[in-house]
């Protein structure tokens, strides 16, 4: 009820403001007073960044073997409801050589208590999805950078609520979306940012991975039940992080408006029925969820989600530019026009053809040569440490790294409202006959102050 309560309020208000367009639009709430916002916000440099975890399930014991191994990292408090998962994440610390940490546990507010501690400057967030963002809030609230697992909401509403804070405390909210520095990923952006594909014009991602093994794996099924109850692309940022990045999205470019479409849901139901016994009629997540998203200056995103349906595992990437042409699933390839290389590239750049992409020895010649310098530095460490085959270590390394040295973080605020914001606003669409929606602007306004993503260094 209160889902068709607020779609309600948005069409009523489109219909009072302009008829005509049959597009929703969403509320975009005024700045605070006294509030500015956070593009390229710097906090003081931390020598040492001391954490505290939520959360030592599936991804969170993981989390404790990459920041036990990060210079400047320390891990000195764990929470978690369970015990037995706080003493999983001890032993986790004590295998790599860190020291015990604090512990919480056992009560639903533990957390809080956690968060309070004046010695932690990070509260890292790898809890179920409804929890993530209120855990934000209170964490900056309390003085504390917060670091939280994807999606970091799922709501408008939670979204305002980490962007006005942020902005208020002035501490750092990141979203840790680690497909962005996966190897193809970075080395592509790379590449883009260097000209080699002209001018970038469509880009698409995608989350694609069936869970049949996994769903079992969630506490008190958790992800299950999210899909169960909501309708949309609940798991977008996989592949919409990569994607915004090569469109520079609020740095000379944002997102427009969005349409989405959805198959009917016929595999959750009957996977609540294995699960648990139960008849299952209500299951509100179709199968397949795919969304255009148009930008101010013209170009297009799609993207899919299918975590049901027997397909291969595919984050989907792939670029389409005036010059070149990339896709990483299900083969990494490259393609380009010949007056986009030059010799100094690949010797044989005269021959490149606009139909068939690279041989093998040209793309590894060019992902080599146009090796991110993230990449050159960390790579062989990563790959060691690994998560998710190394670009978890570089997500957590990267977040200590800026932290350490007061720069701004590699994702901010703002990209993590614009990755997190399809849940809501794909709703939106498929419950109002897949009508445009206008998606807001979370930076209020600065969405063009910088031109251009790029990576912060200490010189």
């Amino acid at each position: 009820m209160k889902r068709f309560l607020f779609s309600l309020v948005v069409i009523m208000a489109v219909a009072a403001c302009a008829p005509e367009s049959n597009v929703l639009t969403v509320n975009v709430p005024a700045r605070p007073a006294g509030q500015e916002d956070a593009i390229l916000m710097t906090a003081e440099p931390i020598d040492t960044v001391k954490i505290g975890v939520v959360g030592l399930g599936m991804r969170g014991r993981g989390a404790l073997k990459r920041l036990s191994r990060i210079p400047g990292a320390k891990v000195i408090a764990l929470c978690d409801l369970d015990s037995a998962n706080v003493a999983k994440g001890q032993e986790r610390l004590e295998r790599y050589g860190a020291p015990r940490a604090a512990e919480y546990w056992g009560r639903e507010d533990a957390w809080m208590e956690m968060c309070r501690r004046e010695d932690l400057n990070l509260i890292y967030v790898v809890t179920d999805w409804e929890n993530h963002a209120k855990m934000g809030v209170y964490a900056m609230e309390q003085g504390k950078h917060v670091a939280i697992e994807v999606p970091a909401a799922m709501t408008l509403d939670e979204i305002w609520k980490l962007i006005n804070t942020s902005e208020r405390t002035r501490k750092h909210c990141m979203q840790l979306e680690n497909c962005v520095y996966d190897f193809f990923e970075l080395t592509t952006l790379n590449m883009a940012q260097q000209g080699l594909f002209g001018e970038v014009l469509h880009v698409e991602g995608a989350y694609i991975h069936n869970l049949d093994e996994l769903w079992e794996r969630y506490w008190d099924n958790w992800r299950l039940k999210y899909n169960r109850t909501n309708r949309g692309d609940v798991y977008p940022t996989h592949g919409l992080g990569p994607a915004c990045q090569l469109l520079d999205i609020h740095r000379g470019d944002r997102m427009k408006t969005l349409v989405s479409m959805d198959t009917k849901a016929v595999t959750g139901g009957k996977i609540v029925e294995r699960m648990t016994g139960e008849k299952c009629e209500d299951f509100q997540n179709g199968d397949h969820t795919l969304t255009m998203i148009s930008t101010e200056n013209g170009k297009t995103i799609l993207i899919e989600h299918n975590v049901m349906n027997p397909r291969p595992y595919s984050r989907q990437y792939q670029l389409t530019g005036t010059n070149g042409f990339a896709n990483k699933y299900p083969v990494e390839q490259y393609l380009f026009k010949a007056e986009s290389l030059s010799s100094d590239d690949v010797p044989d750049h005269e021959n490149l053809n606009s139909h068939n992409p690279v041989s093998d020895d040209v793309k590894k010649a060019l992902m080599e040569k146009y090796k991110h310098r993230i990449h050159v530095e960390l790579e062989e460490q990563a790959r060691k440490v690994g998560g998710h085959g190394g670009m978890d270590y570089v997500m957590d390394y990267r977040l200590i790294y800026c932290l350490r040295n007061g720069l701004p973080l590699d994702m901010d605020v703002y990209d993590l409202a614009e990755w997190c914001c399809l849940p809501e606003l794909t709703r939106l669409s498929l419950e109002n006959g897949n009508m445009p929606v206008v998606v807001p602007d979370f930076t209020r306004g600065a969405w063009n102050k910088v031109s251009g993503y790029r990576h912060a260094f200490a010189e």
